[in-house]
C-alpha cells in the first residue's frame, strides 16, 4: 500500500506564544473539520468587519477612538485571513 505524503496543514489558530500550529492528516478527520469551520468563521467575521468599517468611515461623526478600535479589529481580521490564505495556498501545492 502506498501512502502519499501530504504537507502539514497550517491551522487557523496559533499555539502558545503565537507559534503556528500544524496538523498531519488526510484532511477528513474531526480536527480538519473543526479547522474548516474556524476558517469559514474567520472569513465571515472579516467580511462583517469590512461592512462595519465602511459604514464607520462614511460617518463624519466617527470619533478617533472608534476608528482606532476598528483599525485594531481590522488588523486582527487581516492576520486571520492571511493565515487562512497561507494555509489554503500550502494545500494547493
Amino acid at each position: 500500500m502506498r501512502h502519499s505524503a501530504r504537507p502539514a496543514r497550517l491551522l487557523p489558530w496559533t499555539g502558545s506564544g503565537g507559534k503556528p500550529c500544524y496538523l498531519l492528516t488526510d484532511g477528513d478527520g474531526p480536527l480538519s473539520r473543526i479547522a474548516d469551520v474556524v476558517e469559514t468563521t474567520h472569513l465571515d467575521m472579516a467580511e462583517d468587519l469590512l461592512e462595519h468599517a465602511a459604514a464607520l468611515l462614511a460617518d463624519v461623526r466617527a470619533t478617533p477612538e472608534q476608528l482606532r478600535f476598528t483599525l485594531h479589529r481590522m488588523r486582527e481580521a487581516l492576520t486571520e485571513v492571511h493565515r487562512v490564505a497561507e494555509s489554503r495556498g500550502m494545500r494547493l501545492r
